[in-house]
């Protein structure tokens, strides 16, 4: 493994802990408001399960999450700057976040401080599980051996080539967030409709497409991978779910007996991205090209 620099990502990102210990990746944790408490939410679920969570979003609890702060990203870098390594941060998407603003700031600072350091701050123009197959991929990389000025190319030249699918169960969480109304809120609750989301280039949620139940939901990740993906038989791939394990095994077992995959690493949604999404909600991601809604 290359030592000379650290990867550095937030809690957005939605990845095991077994992979963060594994590739030596620094996530940091974030803040979530639930009710009247306020948890750090760390990968390893040490502050606040992924399961409680979800217990208390589906119980009626609130919640509410906060950016990273500029004191938060100063401390990281500048532990590593100290360290003599140089510092890649993969940041939550520009279009849902102002996050990447932030530590590029923090970043010109600390490079006037210590001038013979790096820090490179890169727009992922993903999220959730998205930005943590970025992140995954990077991290691969410098396990290899690869450098910094080589991993920081890779990550910027294939933002745009991680494919988002998402499929969301419930409807509410999407109205308070604006992706729709009170009556489509109602009438798909009723009807079942379950809502496909993607990111598009610009790294803004979307709604692609509407499917009745969660069989054509996972039927329809899974032909997007098809139509999308590139050389997917030897790619391993990334699929996530928010208090839906049943669901992700039975996607995961569909895809590597058709052989559409070499590999699966199944994670959990984390309250930081569950707030937005609610419970039920599953996803998959990918390196694609031919990237159409």
């Amino acid at each position: 493994m290359n030592e000379s620099y650290a990867i550095v990502s937030g809690a957005t990102g939605d990845m095991p802990q077994s992979i963060i210990e594994e590739l030596g990746l620094h996530v940091i944790p974030m803040t979530v408001r639930v009710g009247e408490q306020d948890y750090l939410y760390h990968p390893d679920e040490k502050e606040l399960s992924c399961k409680e969570f979800y217990t208390k979003l589906s119980a009626g609890e609130d919640a509410v999450t906060s950016q990273i702060t500029p004191i938060v990203f100063r401390e990281v870098f500048e532990k590593y700057c100290k360290e003599g390594k140089d510092v890649l941060y993969i940041a939550f998407s520009s279009g849902l976040s102002g996050t990447v603003n932030s530590a590029r700031l923090v970043a010109q600072e600390l490079l006037e401080e210590y001038p013979e350091r790096r820090i490179e701050c890169i727009d992922s123009l993903c999220a959730s599980i998205g930005e943590g197959f970025l992140v995954y991929l990077a991290g691969k990389l410098r396990k290899e051996g690869k450098s910094f000025e080589e991993v920081t190319e890779f990550v910027t030249e294939n933002c745009t080539k991680v494919c988002h699918w998402f499929s969301v169960d419930d409807l509410i969480h999407l109205k308070r967030g604006g992706r729709l109304n009170s009556l489509e809120a109602v009438v798909g609750t009723a009807l079942k409709i379950k809502p496909v989301l993607s990111i598009d280039r610009e790294g803004k949620l979307t709604v692609v497409s509407k499917v009745r139940g969660t069989k054509k939901g996972m039927d329809y990740l899974r032909d997007r991978l098809v139509s999308d993906g590139i050389d997917t038989a030897n790619q391993t791939v990334m699929i996530g779910h928010a208090d839906a394990p049943e669901i992700a095994e039975q996607l995961k077992e569909q895809l590597l007996a058709e052989g559409l995959v070499k590999d699966v690493i199944i994670s959990n949604v984390g309250p930081i991205i569950g707030t937005h999404v609610g419970s039920g909600m599953f996803a998959l991601t990918f390196l694609g090209e031919n990237y159409k809604f």
